[in-house]
């Protein structure tokens, strides 16, 4: 298992009951590592990037200040009331 196996379950995910993440990732528009933007931002480090793909790293560490979702020139994170 890989430094950040755990990711996989938490990935792009808002939905998931064991974590208290209310957004989701729209990976499809993210220039991740390119970018970064969403990652340096983020003041609970929550971000991360993975394989050129934003992921949350530290689900628990979410406050839902979107911050994340202000930053992002590409619209990619989207909070749970906007789907």
């Amino acid at each position: 298992m890989s430094k950040f196996g755990f990711l996989k379950k938490f990935k792009g995910s808002s939905n998931n009951e064991n974590s208290n993440i209310n957004f989701k990732i729209e990976n499809d528009n993210c220039n991740g590592e390119e970018c970064r933007k969403c990652v340096t931002a983020c003041p609970n480090n929550v971000l991360i990037v993975e394989n050129n793909q934003t992921s949350v790293g530290n689900p628990l560490g979410c406050k839902s200040c979107r911050v994340c979702a202000s930053i992002c020139p590409n619209d990619c994170i989207i909070f749970k009331d906007s789907f």
